[in-house]
């Protein structure tokens, strides 16, 4: 008796093809996409008084890496049907607002801690204060990463987008403890080898988001939607 065919493009080879196609895409498109800010990021001086005009250049960013996200969430397996682009670009124009919403806020937020730390000699704060900014810092960066897969996979107002990201945080303990490590690793690259290095590959760290995250986006999808 003959083997069983196989389809071209369902294969091992295929779907590795696919996923590297499909990352190297999205990659390209999200720089695309954020490139008027990181451009911008070029031109300030490396100096505190720059975080002001560094959070305003990193605004196009929320929307481009939800973007990347819906795009990486509905990929495609098969080599003979590969549409990244045009999947990328669905989920900016869908997630943009919603995104930006979560984002500026998270930017401004985080804005004023980053200026607070840098300038903490003039406030005359006790020293544990630093170290409770610094954990508040840390933990608005891991809700944001919960928030950030809500608003790209899912249509919630605004509010409940926050909400649940917050319930998440302490829900899904294994996701926030792979959302920090994530962070853990981008900043290692940015101190030890270049700022630029995160960007260049935050796809493939999406993607490992969006596979430690299931669990939050199994439980989403079962008990708040319809």
């Amino acid at each position: 008796m003959s083997a069983p065919s196989v389809s071209f493009g369902v294969g091992p080879l295929s779907r590795a093809a696919a996923l590297i196609h499909t990352l190297v895409t999205v990659e390209a498109l999200l720089l695309a996409a954020s490139a008027p800010g990181l451009a911008g990021l070029l031109l300030l001086r490396p100096d505190a008084s720059s975080l002001p005009l560094a959070a305003v250049c990193l605004l196009p960013l929320g929307p481009a890496l939800s973007a990347a996200v819906y795009a990486l969430h509905h990929r495609d397996r098969d080599l003979t049907d590969l549409h990244p682009a045009r999947t990328y670009w669905r989920g900016l124009r869908l997630n943009s607002a919603p995104a930006l919403r979560l984002w500026a806020p998270l930017l401004a937020w985080l804005t004023v801690i980053a200026f607070t730390l840098t300038h903490f000699s003039a406030t005359g704060l006790p020293g544990w204060w630093a170290v409770l900014l610094g954990l508040i810092g840390a933990g608005s960066l891991l809700w944001g990463a919960h928030a950030l897969l809500l608003t790209s996979l899912f249509a919630f107002r605004t509010r409940d987008t926050a909400r649940l990201a917050a319930y998440f945080l302490f829900r899904h303990g294994r996701t926030t403890l792979a959302a920090a490590s994530l962070l853990v690793l981008a900043g290692g690259l940015t101190a030890l080898l270049t700022e630029a290095l995160p960007a260049l590959l935050a796809a493939p760290l999406l993607l490992s988001l969006l596979h430690s995250g299931r669990p939050v986006i199994a439980q989403t999808q079962q008990d708040f939607t319809a």
